[in-house]
């Protein structure tokens, strides 16, 4: 719907454009031309100013915020163990406050969701499941700690498994809660995945688990992957850091997920 049955001056329009970002992150040219009932090159030309006065980047088929990652991170894990550590440490440590005695925690594959295996060394009889390799053997340190590795398709670049085998035994367990894990997300998109075989077995711990926590960076918003995990109303809770612009963390409360922002160095629920 646009948002005034008038036209918009070139600075309006400016204004527009900056405040739908902030709220999705990224958008398509198509989406603007039809939000603001304007031409394809009225949008460009707009676009254009604002990257003149550094305030937007234009990407593939539409633009985003200077001051937000479009490049989605280098999956292989060596590299993206490396990306963001106090970040990743941060919410892992606020996340893992969630988790309780006697619960059947998933863990999904990915550096932030193995970050949270030394915050639950004094939980009692937990239970966690896992397609990560590293979280494993991570896990190796805390023998009271029950754990269940999935099996499947084996990918090396990210030390983990999936595909159909390892989304079979994921529905055969019972989760209490899902650490959901991933490179890439926005509010028009939600949660995304680069790869098929990914989206079956993050799909299965949906399905399996009772709760759903988004643990992601700030860092990561704004970007999309090929293939779709799910929007996200569907989750009920994100886990992320103080970066996130607060009218994003509003908008995501918007929609009846719970936001929880860990800062470095301390964490602080909201």
């Amino acid at each position: 719907m646009s948002p005034s049955v008038r036209p918009l001056i070139p600075e309006q329009r400016h204004q527009e454009i900056l405040r739908l970002l902030r709220r999705e992150g990224v958008l398509s040219i198509r989406s603007l031309t039809d939000y603001m009932n304007v031409s394809h090159m009225t949008v460009r030309r707009d676009i254009t100013a604002l990257e003149d006065l550094g305030q937007v980047v234009s990407v593939q088929g539409g633009v985003r915020l200077a001051d937000w990652t479009s490049q989605e991170p280098p999956r292989e894990r060596e590299f993206r163990a490396q990306l963001e550590l106090p970040r990743k440490q941060a919410i892992a440590e606020l996340a893992s406050q969630f988790v309780e005695d006697e619960m059947v925690l998933f863990l999904d594959a990915g550096t932030t969701c193995q970050s949270v295996v030394p915050f639950l060394g004094q939980r009692k009889n937990l239970t966690v499941v896992t397609n990560d390799f590293y979280v494993v053997t991570s896990l190796f340190a805390y023998p009271n700690i029950e754990t269940i590795h999935t099996g499947g398709l084996v990918d090396p670049s990210s030390a983990s498994s999936c595909g159909r085998i390892a989304a079979e035994a994921v529905k055969s367990i019972n989760v209490d809660m899902f650490f959901l894990s991933t490179g890439t997300w926005n509010m028009s998109r939600g949660v995304t995945t680069p790869s098929m075989d990914k989206v079956e077995v993050k799909l299965a711990a949906l399905a399996s688990s009772s709760s759903c926590f988004l643990l992601a960076d700030s860092t990561k918003f704004g970007t999309v992957s090929r293939f779709r995990v799910a929007p996200i109303e569907n989750l009920d809770a994100v886990v992320t850091d103080e970066q996130l612009p607060h009218e994003i963390q509003d908008n995501i409360r918007d929609l009846g997920v719970a936001v929880h922002v860990a800062s470095v160095g301390k964490q602080d629920v909201r």
